[in-house]
């Protein structure tokens, strides 16, 4: 077993939200917890420095892309991730295989692993459940996650059964592999969108006794709906023990429902990629900062953040910027993206400990559906 330790500390009496503590070898996590993306060993456009400025407690890197470039044996000669990329917080790497499966007509599946072609410059390369955890092991994130095959949407009943049995395979592969006792080893749930099948990979991962669970293949093309039917029926037949990871899935109303349910770790690229594309969350919902109506705006994104860009930058420096290209558009955008994530983060956690989450859930939609009509009078 690792040194990995999950404590929960309250849960809300009307919902299924828990506040909980991760112990890791490099510090604490409270959740629930979004994740940031750092694809390749950066949030793009920040500094861990910001990052710690403004609250990010553990950061996500990848496999795929790391595996590719600079190559785990660099970083590992260069004392592994944290120290390549100046990050003593926790970090979270995933196994590499949902950047395999976007990469459809690029790669092969089969009972040994996944060969594919690499993005950068063609070649054939091989993935394994060995030699993902191998790569992971060699960058040494505090939790480190199984390869599994995320199975697209829609599929046939009998390709997601063969997927998710395969996923379980690889599960136990994962799991001999493992030689790390500093890190925590968590196991995706599949299953597609069928429930049968998704309570047999739940079960049987729950039996082979993980670190954490976690819940893939979704957030691919489904339906809201569908999304958190899945969700509602599967983490019931996770370990309350256990932290629960739902992978990919990161709209701030999203995050509040899944939390109501259980959910306590989240990673999504919506923030900063919707950053960088002019794309801002604020109190009274979303502001597309390339709007003509900005241009001679002197008010900040939303006048009720206290961010960085938010305190010194108007929606119409904010604009120019970003019709300019100017590096520095991304960059304060995804300031107060995360910022906007991590209060929002902040908040449910408080609402938690006093056991009023649901009345938060209510206030959040509320106040924001207030604000959106407030924002277009002013327009």
């Amino acid at each position: 077993m690792s040194e990995f330790q999950f404590q929960l500390e309250a849960k809300d009496g009307k919902t299924q939200a828990r506040l909980g503590r991760m112990v890791t070898p490099h510090g604490e996590v409270t959740t629930p917890v979004f994740v940031p993306v750092g694809t390749q060993g950066t949030v793009k456009s920040l500094t861990p420095e910001d990052l710690l400025e403004l609250g990010v407690e553990i950061m996500l890197g990848n496999t795929y892309h790391l595996y590719l470039r600079p190559g785990p044996e660099v970083i590992k000669k260069l004392g592994g991730l944290h120290r390549f990329i100046h990050w003593e917080r926790p970090l979270l790497t995933d196994s590499g295989g949902y950047q395999v499966y976007s990469m459809a007509s690029l790669r092969k599946v089969s009972e040994e692993g996944v060969t594919f072609r690499s993005h950068l410059d063609g070649s054939e390369l091989f993935l394994s459940p060995e030699k993902s955890v191998e790569i992971q092991e060699a960058l040494g994130a505090d939790i480190i996650m199984t390869l599994d095959e995320c199975i697209p949407y829609p599929a046939t009943y009998g390709y997601a059964q063969y997927s998710t049995q395969l996923t379980g395979r690889w599960a136990r592969r994962c799991l001999a592999a493992k030689k790390n006792d500093q890190q925590a080893l968590f196991a995706v749930v599949q299953g597609g969108m069928f429930p049968e099948l998704r309570e047999r990979s739940a079960r049987e991962l729950v039996a082979m006794g993980f670190d954490g669970y976690a819940l893939g293949g979704l957030s691919v093309g489904e339906s809201k709906e569908t999304l958190f039917a899945v969700v509602k029926t599967t983490l019931p037949l996770l370990p309350e023990e256990k932290p629960r990871y739902l992978m990919g899935v990161g709209k701030p109303e999203d995050l509040i429902e899944a939390v109501a349910q259980g959910v306590d770790l989240f990673d999504c690229v919506l923030p900063t990629r919707n950053a960088r594309n002019g794309m801002l969350f604020t109190s009274f919902g979303k502001l597309l900062i390339k709007r003509q109506e900005y241009a001679d705006d002197e008010r900040p994104i939303d006048p009720s953040c206290s961010c960085y860009t938010c305190c010194n930058y108007s929606r119409a420096y904010l604009r120019h910027l970003f019709l300019a290209q100017e590096i520095l558009s991304p960059r304060l955008n995804t300031i107060h993206n995360l910022s906007y994530y991590n209060n929002l983060i902040e908040a449910m956690r408080r609402a938690i400990s006093r056991g009023e989450f649901s009345y938060f859930a209510e206030g959040f939609f509320s106040a924001s559906h207030q604000g959106q009509e407030e924002e277009q009078e002013r327009r």
